[in-house]
């Protein structure tokens, strides 16, 4: 049973140049990634993708709710299977826990991240927020019920897989000496995203709660990257990549649990070669993203799948479920196409741009109003581009699965 913090060792890979040259790769793509859209528009990407993480994140825990269902929960249209419904709940707690986070990061620009009240009060505003059925959880040995309560470290011994969690005593011993090792302002130059790689790891090592370690951890990660800043974050998950490479993840992860091998792997008590075989993945993992996102974001090829949409939906080839989606004129894509470009415009421009009538521009630009392709402040205000989930998957092919009834 691990009671002492020294067995937690290392903390950080030693002096090892591709992990280095990767940690830059990752921060010069990322930034690249955040010059590709117009300013208003990358938020309407971020809103989506925050749909789009919390369906990967919660994917990764064995729980599946499809985005089109976490955009119905948004509206309050749930489910009336009552399991569904839970799930949906989940999904917007993971929603509201990644909007909370950007709002306190940009309050308290200096927060530490790795501290354990930061720690706790992720777990704490995440389970704050879930039904009754998902704030517990059920003792696989003894068949007990138990109850998760938000923000409280665990007190009880743990196993996952053949990972024993440290002694519940030294919980909070632990969660200081990650505190120590990973406080941002411990790290410097391009120090702070291998430290994240390898905090990601420790902190589901520490195994810290009853239930949630990796949703709080990936959630942890995010914040990581947002208090660096990293450039263009939020455009790109890193949690896509691990739900998508599953198997793969829970492997590193294990590789990492490893105790040293031998006078070769490294003088701490886990395996440094462990620890480094993660880093690299998580950083692979990064990239792949990043490059990925970097494909649908280029500006000549999403202007060209909205006009594709568009033709598609005025040819009546959307196929079902969304089949009922009345006709769209054809001009609807110089709408949609001029707000991508320009972020707002007034509503006189957007139909001036379409080259429709005054009456017939007004019909069309409702219609994309009330199907929230566009969406304004006000009755009268500017219109912007928006993403709801039913075009997302056309605009953004590979980004979720299909559909599934």
């Amino acid at each position: 049973m691990y009671n002492n913090p020294a067995q937690m060792e290392p903390q950080f890979p030693p002096g090892t140049p591709d992990l280095e040259d990767m940690a830059r790769e990752v921060v010069s793509r990322s930034a690249a990634l955040g010059g590709q859209l117009h300013p208003v528009a990358y938020q309407a990407v971020i809103e989506l993708l925050r749909l789009i993480n919390s369906y990967y994140s919660n994917l990764i825990e064995g729980h599946s709710t499809h985005p089109i269902d976490i955009e119905r929960a948004m509206h309050k249209d749930y489910s009336a299977d009552p399991v569904k419904r839970d799930l949906q709940m989940e999904s917007l707690a993971h929603i509201n826990c990644q909007k909370q986070i950007e709002v306190r990061l940009l309050a308290e620009p200096g927060l530490n991240t790795a501290s354990e009240d930061f720690i706790k009060w992720l777990h704490r505003i995440l389970y704050d927020q879930l039904p009754g059925e998902l704030r517990q959880v059920k003792d696989d040995r003894t068949g007990e019920v138990l109850k998760v309560v938000p923000g409280q470290p665990r007190q009880r011994e743990v196993e996952v897989g053949f990972h024993v969690g440290p002694a519940a005593s030294s919980i909070t011993k632990f969660l200081k000496r990650f505190t120590e090792a990973y406080s941002p302002d411990m790290h410097h130059g391009i120090a702070p995203l291998i430290a994240t790689a390898a905090s990601h790891h420790r902190l589901m090592w520490i195994h810290p709660f009853l239930d949630g370690n990796g949703r709080v951890t990936r959630l942890y990660t995010d914040a990581c990257f947002q208090r660096l800043p990293l450039p263009g974050y939020g455009l790109w998950n890193v949690s896509r990549g691990l739900a998508r490479r599953r198997d793969e993840y829970m492997a590193a992860l294990s590789w990492a649990d490893a105790p040293r091998r031998n006078d070769y792997d490294g003088r701490g008590n886990l395996s440094n070669e462990g620890l480094l075989r993660f880093c690299r993945f998580f950083l692979e993992t990064c990239l792949d993203q990043i490059s990925f996102m970097h494909g649908l974001l280029k500006l000549d090829g999403l202007l060209e799948r909205i006009q594709g949409y568009v033709h598609m939906r005025h040819a009546k080839l959307i196929p079902a479920p969304k089949a009922e989606l009345p006709i769209l004129k054809l001009e609807a894509a110089f709408m949609l196409q001029e707000a991508l470009l320009r972020g707002q415009v007034s509503r006189g421009d957007i139909i001036r741009y379409s080259g429709m009538g005054e009456r017939s521009g007004r019909q069309l630009l409702g219609q994309l109003l009330a199907e929230g392709l566009l969406v304004s402040d006000s009755p009268k205000g500017a219109v912007r581009l928006s993403f709801p989930t039913h075009v997302a998957s056309y605009l953004f092919p590979e980004l979720y699965p299909a559909q599934f009834v």
